[in-house]
């Protein structure tokens, strides 16, 4: 159906155009800059965000709510328009004169309140120069950023551009492998690194190799996200990159066909017995590179090794599944993580299924107040289950899914629509994860807390207190997310802590009782 078709035979006989007065301000007319619009498009946009936050959100709003809002956004493009809501009308002004107004639909009807919101552009693209100039894309992005704004910080908007990069981030793109820096005095564009198996690697691209072309584009004078959008491309499309390298008699040219990139989140080390796994981020492959690692360090170092160190320091998450795979590498059965939310499918139930890859070795996790999201559900999954001792400063407490809804104009909305529950029981948002060992304050070569008994007793109170903490009780939330306050840690003294843990055996089953301690007192709290 003709969606604004529709709207003209619902509204056209309610509809009253409201004629300047000689004071009122005089709309320019159109002309060689006025940007198109089509209504029937724009409905349907409309329709798609209003609908699916409606039904979706963790919280229950009306679409008559949400388009109200979103007509509000309008202000941002021209701030003296307005739209309010009189009884049964909704009625648009400029510069505080009433252009026109309409019937409002039912609450609940969503194609009512879409139609309404594209009829109500339209005729303020009438009353206004700056509306009328404005792209689709820049509309789109008032309405649904003002329909949202009443809602938590983690719904948002993005337009097709920023979508295209978001999928990017999620599900890699297509590339030549390489990573770049950019000097802030000499402006000199050099390689940082070059992933193994990419075209770049496979054609000799090294670290370290000073960029100046990418293709006939010279790089001087851009950013590397500049830089980065002219090495990125459709796969199997061709990249041209010229070098100087130390050493050659002049410029290198390599001749590259991009191929999917998923951006490794996962490194490797080892050092005197301890194997070191630092998690950047979940994307896709992040659950099979940890495997694949891990795999490596027990083959390579098998009994020699005393301890792992997942480092989660500065993890923003990502991907949810992905954390709860990597969950399942470490634990045998169990709840890894719940949903709840309003929305039948986002209330999930995920459990451990497979076995302990690293056979029970010691496992220390470090989290700062940068651990969010997907880091949060490993790392209190690995807690609350006696697997692993957690170092550092509590985490950032995101404890909200997101779920990404696709709109026809190619953008998307990310939604919040379900509440983290660790296997404990205890809700994640707004508290995070507590440490057993906190070191918020602390320097490297101060002496640990877990050695100090009174520390200890006041961590083992804590943890109690964690997770007895009710969903809805926000200021004893924060007191206690507060107790261990969050930072971001960067320094040696976590690594430092996790060593002495791993390889002291009598410290590392004192740190992990306070764990079991917690788990036990949650578990006789669920089930009286």
């Amino acid at each position: 159906m003709d969606r604004l078709l529709e709207f003209h035979r619902r509204f056209a006989p309610v509809l009253v155009l409201v004629v300047a007065v000689a004071c009122a301000p005089t709309p320019a007319p159109p002309g060689a800059d006025e940007a198109p619009f089509a209504g029937d498009d724009a409905a349907d946009v409309f329709a798609a965000g209003y609908g699916s936050v409606a039904d979706k959100y963790i919280e229950k709003i009306l679409p008559s709510s949400l388009a109200l809002e979103g007509m509000r956004g309008l202000a941002s493009i021209d701030p003296e328009l307005s739209v309010t809501r009189s009884g049964d009308l909704i009625v648009l002004a400029s510069s505080d004169e009433k252009t026109a107004d309409f019937p409002a639909p039912a609450d609940n009807d969503v194609p009512g309140w879409a139609a309404l919101t594209a009829g109500v552009v339209e005729a303020g693209r009438k009353a206004s120069n700056e509306l009328r100039t404005a792209s689709p894309e820049k509309i789109y992005e008032a309405v649904f950023d003002g329909a949202l704004s009443n809602l938590d910080i983690f719904s948002r908007y993005a337009g097709a551009e920023e979508a295209g990069k978001n999928r990017a981030r999620r599900e890699g793109f297509g590339g030549a492998g390489i990573t770049v820096d950019v000097n802030v005095k000499d402006g000199v564009v050099r390689v940082k690194s070059v992933t193994p198996g990419a075209p770049a690697f496979l054609a000799g691209v090294k670290p370290g190799d000073r960029i100046t072309h990418v293709g006939d584009v010279s790089v001087t004078g851009l950013g590397s996200a500049d830089i980065n959008n002219q090495l990125q491309g459709q796969i199997h499309s061709v990249v041209t990159i010229t070098v100087l390298r130390d050493g050659a008699a002049g410029p290198v040219e390599f001749v590259l066909e991009r191929t999917h990139i998923i951006p490794p989140t996962v490194i490797y080390g080892y050092k005197k017995g301890l194997v070191f796994l630092k998690i950047t981020g979940f994307n896709q492959n992040t659950a099979a590179s940890l495997s694949d690692k891990l795999g490596k360090a027990l083959r390579e170092h098998g009994g020699e090794i005393k301890g792992l160190v997942l480092d989660m320091r500065g993890n923003p998450g990502g991907l949810l599944k992905e954390a709860i795979k990597a969950a399942d590498l470490f634990l045998r059965r169990g709840d890894i993580v719940n949903t709840v939310g309003r929305h039948p499918h986002s209330i999930q139930h995920y459990k451990a299924d497979g076995d302990d890859m690293a056979n029970g070795l010691p496992l220390a996790v470090l989290m700062d107040g940068k651990s969010a999201s997907s880091a949060e559900v490993l790392a209190a999954a690995l807690q609350d289950h006696g697997r692993a001792v957690i170092i550092g400063t509590s985490s950032y407490g995101k404890g909200t899914v997101q779920t990404v809804i696709k709109l026809p104009n190619g953008g998307e909305i990310t939604l919040t629509w379900s509440r983290l529950i660790a296997p404990s029981g205890y809700a994640l948002h707004g508290l995070g994860v507590l440490p057993a060992v906190c070191t918020s304050g602390r320097k490297a070569g101060g002496k640990s807390a877990i050695l100090d008994p009174i520390e200890k007793s006041k961590t083992a109170t804590a943890m109690e207190d964690w997770r007895k903490a009710s969903p809805d009780d926000a200021s004893r939330r924060e007191k206690l997310h507060s107790s261990c306050p969050a930072e971001r840690r960067t320094q040696a003294l976590e690594v430092d802590v996790a060593r002495r843990l791993l390889l002291d055996n009598s410290l590392y089953e004192s740190a992990l009782d306070l764990t079991a301690l917690i788990a036990e007192a949650a578990g006789d709290a669920k089930n009286p």
